[in-house]
């Protein structure tokens, strides 16, 4: 199987230690297509950094909600530089978070829209973080998702949100999250996403799947996350890799 992780943070310490060795098992996994994503100014030249280093790692260069309130402009300058790096395929991780407050709501509306408007100017797809924000956050994609290939990663709103989004003509990525027994209703909702709309990621570190929970989340793990969206849609894993590694290509903009 091909196999596209649309969302890691590989620049993150934790694989300080076996960055290299987390990418060998990646591949080993069936992975050939990975996006490693920034949160802030300095994870986004790691991502960059990285991506230069691989063929088969792409990178997202963003200031994550969390830090929407110290988004100065020293900090923009740069990420918009970054934005333009031909390794570079998308603007993020960007959006709303107001399950954690830890930017006030405007100052992530902000620096949200100024995502949008980087990733437009650009030309790359815009990854977005949604967390307890679903009406605001279908309420920005309004602006920009007619002009900007919109990723919502993680994805872990309600039916509502997706039906909105997906009317939006949104992609809509699922992590690890939907293998845990509490996400049973999240997982249900899978089977709404039109296929091409359709994508799997880890957000490794974080949200290891059911199958490894415990332990520190990496690329080659996808393939959990995969197989339970595989199933909760009545198809094989094999046939849904393809979809989704496909998917991965065209919102990314590296289709042939």
């Amino acid at each position: 199987m091909r196999l596209a992780d649309t969302h890691a943070h590989l620049n993150d310490d934790q694989f300080d230690f076996d960055r290299a060795a987390a990418l060998q098992r990646a591949r080993e996994a069936g992975v050939q297509f990975l996006l490693d994503v920034g949160a802030d100014r300095e994870s986004s030249e790691r991502a960059v950094a990285l991506a230069e280093a691989e063929p088969d790692v792409w990178a997202a260069v963003g200031v994550h909600p969390h830090d929407a309130r110290s988004l100065d402009e020293v900090t923009w300058e740069r990420i918009a530089e970054l934005a333009a790096h031909p390794r570079v395929v998308a603007v993020g991780e960007t959006g709303l978070d107001f399950y954690r407050n830890l930017s006030p709501p405007v100052a992530q509306r902000e620096a949200f829209r100024r995502h949008m408007q980087l990733a437009e100017r650009a030309g790359k797809a815009l990854v977005v973080h949604s967390r307890q924000a679903d009406v605001e956050t279908v309420e920005e994609l309004r602006r920009c998702a007619d002009r900007v290939p919109v990723v919502l990663h993680c994805f872990s709103g309600g039916e509502d949100m997706l039906r909105e989004a997906i009317g939006l003509g949104v992609w809509v990525s699922f992590a690890g999250n939907v293998t845990y027994p509490k996400a049973a209703a999240l997982l249900q909702l899978a089977p709404l996403v039109p296929a091409d709309r359709l994508l799997v990621e880890t957000d490794c570190p974080y949200l290891a799947p059911a199958p490894r929970r415990g332990r520190r989340n990496e690329p080659a793990y996808v393939a959990h996350t995969l197989a339970a969206v595989a199933e909760a849609r009545g198809v094989a894993a094999e046939e849904l890799a393809e979809i989704t590694f496909h998917n991965a290509e065209v919102v990314f903009g590296l289709a042939q």
